[in-house]
């Protein structure tokens, strides 16, 4: 059997390769692919060659050895149906639809273990955001925010506008959405953000939320963006004492941060945090399963599918990653179908 898979083979250069793919052993199923998404973040600091050759992809994902040298296959948001098992698996599995962190290809083999059943009520075109609002909710664990809180979030690409959105649940004084993009920033408005920003206007919509109160700037502030440079902002948009929540990953871009300035007189903290794993403190009473299950319910609740602009097949997934380089704004999530 061959399958259809989508390789990062060269900086800039994406490819569409067939390759033979072995039958399902024991414990293992046959999925073949409806739809996965593109998280442009990650996914372009792979296609511009800015990953870490030598670092390892995710040690947490089955289907993610080796390490970030190309050539590279990669993706962790695919939805499928089973459509063969191994041994050691029963035939209930037969036709059910299934979530797997797996790469963008037509058809995958993996464990039983690996596969996550779709949820009552939710499509393919909408499970396909699990990781990234699985991401969302793990950054607003680690932040904390509290009641009353002004809160700002840098970056609304798809984690961005689903943090923005999970944020704008809460009972907080105020939702500032920090973004380059006219278009992100129309998004984050409908989300739920009270005020938006371009990254030159931000520290006066900061100012502006704060008014007369003192301390001024935020309490609480996410960056989101995947630049390096929007670390410096979301300090200084950030008032005495606060926190800045780092759910970046810059890869190999150099960060250069001004801690020379009010920094640390300020006393603001820097939290890092990432998805992999459950920070320390949840570790006694969360579980990666107990957060898929928030995640699951948000889908549900908010309905991420609406961001979706582009359905491109598999085959049209360099023009993709083209298109995301040389036009960011024409996007806000692709996803790629295999029919």
């Amino acid at each position: 059997m061959l399958r259809r898979a989508l390789y990062f083979v060269a900086p800039s250069l994406a490819e569409v390769r067939e390759e033979p793919l072995a039958a399902p052993g024991e414990g293992e199923a046959l999925v073949e692919t409806l739809v996965s998404a593109v998280s442009p973040g990650t996914e372009m600091l792979i296609y511009r060659g800015q990953a870490p050759a030598d670092m390892t992809v995710d040690a947490t994902i089955v289907a993610l050895g080796g390490t970030f040298g190309f050539p590279l296959k990669f993706g962790y948001a695919a939805v499928g149906r089973v459509v063969e098992v191994g041994q050691g698996v029963t035939g209930e599995w037969l036709g059910h639809l299934v979530f797997a962190f797996n790469p963008h290809e037509s058809h995958f083999v993996a464990p039983i273990t690996a596969l996550h059943p779709l949820p009552n009520g939710i499509s393919p075109e909408a499970a396909v955001f699990l990781p990234n609002m699985e991401t969302a909710v793990s950054f607003v664990m680690d932040g904390r925010p509290v009641i009353g809180e002004r809160v700002a979030v840098v970056g609304q690409g798809i984690v961005g506008l689903l943090t923005t959105t999970l944020l704008s649940e809460m009972p907080l004084n105020a939702l500032l959405a920090v973004d380059p993009l006219p278009g992100r920033r129309r998004w984050a408005s409908r989300l739920g953000a009270t005020a938006v920003a371009a990254p030159e206007e931000a520290s006066a919509a900061a100012r502006a939320l704060s008014g007369d109160r003192v301390p001024a700037g935020v309490d609480l502030t996410f960056e989101l963006s995947g630049n390096p440079r929007a670390l410096d902002l979301a300090i200084a948009l950030t008032g005495d004492y606060g926190r800045v929540v780092i759910g970046s990953w810059y890869g190999r871009k150099p960060v250069s941060v001004d801690l020379g300035g009010r920094f640390h007189r300020a006393h603001i903290r820097l939290v890092g945090t990432q998805v992999s794993a459950l920070a320390a403190e949840w570790l006694g009473r969360w579980t990666k399963e107990r957060r898929f299950d928030v995640a699951w319910e948000m889908i549900r609740r908010h309905r991420p599918e609406r961001l979706i602009t582009h359905h491109l097949p598999i085959d049209r997934a360099p023009d993709a990653y083209k298109m995301l380089e040389e036009d960011p704004a024409a996007a806000v999530q692709i996803v790629f179908t295999y029919s």
